[in-house]
Order: structure tokens, then C-alpha cells, then sequence
């Protein structure tokens, strides 16, 4: 098995089976499987995308019991695939299949680990856009990842990263965040951009808060440590203000007013105390939930591909 292709499919009736027609047609030449994972879609995706597996013998469905979110159903595909590469593509056609083979050529030319795509004009909403230029700032500073690399959902990974990102049991996945644990050998490729044929994006301010949050909480330790720095240098500007204060009042018979001192204290003090509580709070309502035995998927369905597709 050389390619397997995964798409974490919702709310796709109508695009879902002629991508998969396309694929079949686009990567004639090689030996290839397509995983989809329908992620508790509310439409008919779960039973076109049935359809599919039984009609194609290189397909295989898996659906889930609910809506999990896209990191979770990618999650769930990565580990049903088999592929020495493993390509991960939306649903919505806003990356055209053909350009699979293109990530494919370049992993294998190239010998990366990871090849992510990248475009000249995103067709995204302005909002998406500067989320996702929001979250790509942040996992420069939290993974690690290059300035000039953009994280798209569009790419192509080596089955050895692969087996180790299918480790991760928690609640929470991030592709991303887990590739960067795992490799820095990761490449890009410019690759078209479509608007969406169907449909509307699913990327809402829940999701993205959510994401952030998960980033920003999930992945790394930094966070923690910045606020420990604000911490001790508040805490350093109070010394220095408290000293510079009670010099003044005893060289320069400087007036201070007691009100003005004790709502600062309060207002600094609590607010302080109200922020590192919000951070340790995120820090272990993710560290129970991680431990809580949450599993990141539950397979509703699952239909395994019969034979697989021999290279022509």
C-alpha cells in the first residue's frame, strides 16, 4: 500500500462522492486506499459516504457516534490507514485532489517527513483567514514550528510519523502539535486554493476558541512559564514601588493616600490571583480530562475495504 488518503468528512453529501471520484481517477497509477471517517455529520454524508465504501473496493467508512471535531476524526483515519504516505484533504474541493500527487512527489524527492501545502491566495472567509494566521503565530512560539511554514489541514505524512502521532489516546488531539513532537524534517509545496463549491465553512468562534485554547494549553509549557515571569515581575514592581514610596514619605514628606494604595492592592492582587487560577485551572481540567479514560473517538460504524486496489 503506497498512498492512503483520509477525509474527516461532515455535513458533505453532496461534495464527498464526486472528490472521492476524482481520487479514484487522479491517483490511478498508484496503490492507494481512501479512509473516511463521517465525524456525526447531520445530513446524509453517513449514508453516501457508505455508499462509497461499497461500491469502491479500495475505500474503506468508518462513522462515528457523534460529533467529535476534525483533529478527532483525522485522528480516528490515521489509524485505520495503512499507506507508506498518508494524505490528509478536506471535503469541500477547496483543495483540488490532483494536487496529492504533488505532495507525494515532493515527500519522496525531497525525503521529508511532513509536507504541508501551501497557497498564493487562500478562498477562505476573513474570519478563517485570521484564524488561522491567529493560531500559526501562536505554534511558532509553542511547537517550535519555522516563521515562513503555514500549518494547513492539507498534507502529506510518512507512515513512521504516522505510527507514532496514533499513539496520542487523550481527548484532545492537535495533528500539528503531535507531528511537531514527533519531527522537524517537514517541508511545503504550493498547490491551488478553490473557493468552496457547497456549502458554507464549518470554522465558527467556538472552534476556533476552542483551538486556541488547546494550543495554547495542550501542547506546550510556555504559557505557564510566561505568566510565572509576569508574576514574579509584578510582584518585583511592587517591591521597587512599595520601597520607592516609603523613601519618598520619609525623605520628601511625599502624601499618599491610603485608599488609593488599598484599591490598587486589591484590584492588582485579585486580578492576578483570578488570572493564574484561569491558567492552572485550564491546565487541570485538561490534565483530568486526559486521565478521565475519554476516549478522542468512538466508532459508531465501520466498513473495511474488501480488496485492495492493485496499481495499473
Amino acid at each position: 500500500m503506497h498512498l492512503s488518503v483520509v477525509i474527516p468528512v461532515y455535513n458533505s453529501e453532496r461534495t464527498i462522492s464526486p472528490l472521492v471520484d476524482r481520487l479514484q481517477a487522479c491517483l490511478a497509477e498508484k496503490t492507494f486506499e481512501i479512509v473516511l471517517v463521517n465525524d456525526g455529520s447531520p445530513d446524509l454524508s453517513e449514508a453516501v459516504c457508505e455508499e462509497l465504501a461499497d461500491t469502491y473496493t479500495n475505500v474503506q467508512f468508518v462513522s462515528l457516534r457523534r460529533n467529535f471535531g476534525e483533529f478527532n476524526a483525522v485522528l480516528c483515519g490515521l489509524n485505520y490507514s495503512r499507506g507508506r504516505f498518508v494524505a490528509i484533504i478536506d471535503d469541500d474541493f477547496q483543495n483540488p485532489p490532483e494536487a496529492i500527487l504533488t505532495l507525494l512527489q515532493t515527500a519522496e524527492t525531497g525525503d521529508f517527513d511532513v509536507v504541508y501545502s501551501r497557497y498564493e491566495q487562500k478562498q477562505h472567509h476573513w474570519f478563517r483567514n485570521w484564524g488561522s494566521r491567529l493560531v500559526n503565530t501562536l505554534t511558532t512560539y509553542s511547537l517550535g514550528k519555522p516563521r515562513d511554514l503555514y500549518l494547513s489541514s492539507f498534507k502529506l505524512i510518512r507512515r513512521e510519523v504516522v505510527n507514532e502521532i496514533i499513539r496520542y489516546r487523550g481527548p484532545y488531539p492537535y495533528i500539528d502539535g503531535l507531528i511537531f513532537r514527533v519531527t522537524r524534517n517537514v517541508g511545503s509545496v504550493v498547490v491551488p486554493h478553490n473557493a468552496r463549491s457547497e456549502g458554507r465553512s464549518n470554522y465558527t468562534v467556538r472552534k476556533l476558541v476552542s483551538l486556541f485554547l488547546n494550543v495554547f494549553i495542550g501542547y506546550s509549557l510556555w504559557p505557564i512559564r510566561l505568566f510565572t515571569v509576569i508574576g514574579a515581575t509584578l510582584f518585583g514592581l511592587g517591591l521597587l514601588s512599595g520601597l520607592v514610596c516609603v523613601i519618598s514619605w520619609l525623605l520628601l514628606d511625599f502624601a499618599i493616600t491610603s485608599w488609593a494604595i488599598v484599591v490598587w492592592a486589591i484590584l492588582t492582587g485579585l486580578g492576578i490571583q483570578l488570572l493564574f487560577l484561569g491558567v492552572l485551572g485550564e491546565y487541570l481540567g485538561k490534565l483530568f480530562m486526559a486521565h478521565s479514560g475519554l476516549p478522542p473517538y468512538v466508532v459508531k460504524l465501520e466498513k473495511p475495504q474488501t480488496k485492495l486496489m492493485s496499481s495499473r
